[in-house]
C-alpha cells in the first residue's frame, strides 16, 4: 500500500534541503563580509603608519632647515592622508551594518533550517507510524484469513468424515 501523504514529504524534504542551502550561502556571505571588514580595518591602519611617518619625515626636514614649499608639500600629503583615512572610517562603518546584517540573516536562515529540519523528521515519524499500522492491518487480516482458511478445512474434513490430526 502507497503511503498517501509521500508527495508532502517529499515537499518537506525539499524544503529542508533548500532551507540548508539558504543557511550555507548566508553563513558563506558573513564569512566574506567579516574578511572585507578585516582588510578594511588593515588598510586603516596602514594609512595611520604612513601618516605617522610622513609626520616623523616632516620634522625631520623641518628641524634640518627645510623650506616652506617642502612644508606645504608635507602638510597637503598629511591632509590627504587624514582624509583617506576618515574616507576609509566611514567604509568600515557601512561594513560594520553589512556584517550586522549578514548576522540577522544567518540568524534567520538557521532558524528556518531547524523548522524545516522539524518538519520533514515529523513527516518522516508519521510515515514510519504509517507502515507500522498498515502491516499490523496486513497481519490480523492474514491472520484471520488463516484461521477462516483452517477452518473451512476442518469443516470440509468433518463433512467427508475424516478424522483431525488431533483427534485421534
Amino acid at each position: 500500500m502507497k503511503y498517501r501523504l509521500e508527495a508532502l514529504l517529499k515537499l518537506k524534504a525539499r524544503q529542508r534541503k533548500q532551507a540548508e542551502i539558504v543557511l550555507a550561502r548566508a553563513i558563506a556571505f558573513l564569512m566574506a563580509s567579516k574578511k572585507k571588514l578585516e582588510e578594511l580595518k588593515e588598510e586603516k591602519k596602514e594609512l595611520k603608519r604612513q601618516q605617522k611617518e610622513a609626520r616623523h619625515k616632516m620634522n625631520e626636514e623641518m628641524i634640518g632647515g627645510g623650506t616652506i614649499g617642502n612644508g606645504c608639500f608635507h602638510v597637503n600629503y598629511l591632509r590627504k592622508l587624514k582624509e583617506d583615512e576618515e574616507a576609509k572610517q566611514e567604509e568600515i562603518e557601512m561594513q560594520e551594518g553589512v556584517v550586522e546584517e549578514a548576522k540577522e540573516k544567518v540568524a534567520k536562515a538557521r532558524k528556518d533550517y531547524i523548522e524545516a529540519v522539524k518538519q520533514h523528521q515529523m513527516m518522516e515519524k508519521h510515515k514510519d507510524l504509517w507502515a507500522k499500522k498498515m502491516q499490523t492491518i496486513l497481519s490480523k487480516k492474514e491472520e484471520k484469513e488463516m484461521d477462516e482458511l483452517g477452518q473451512t478445512i476442518h469443516s470440509l474434513k468433518r463433512w467427508r468424515g475424516e478424522k483431525s490430526l488431533f483427534e485421534i
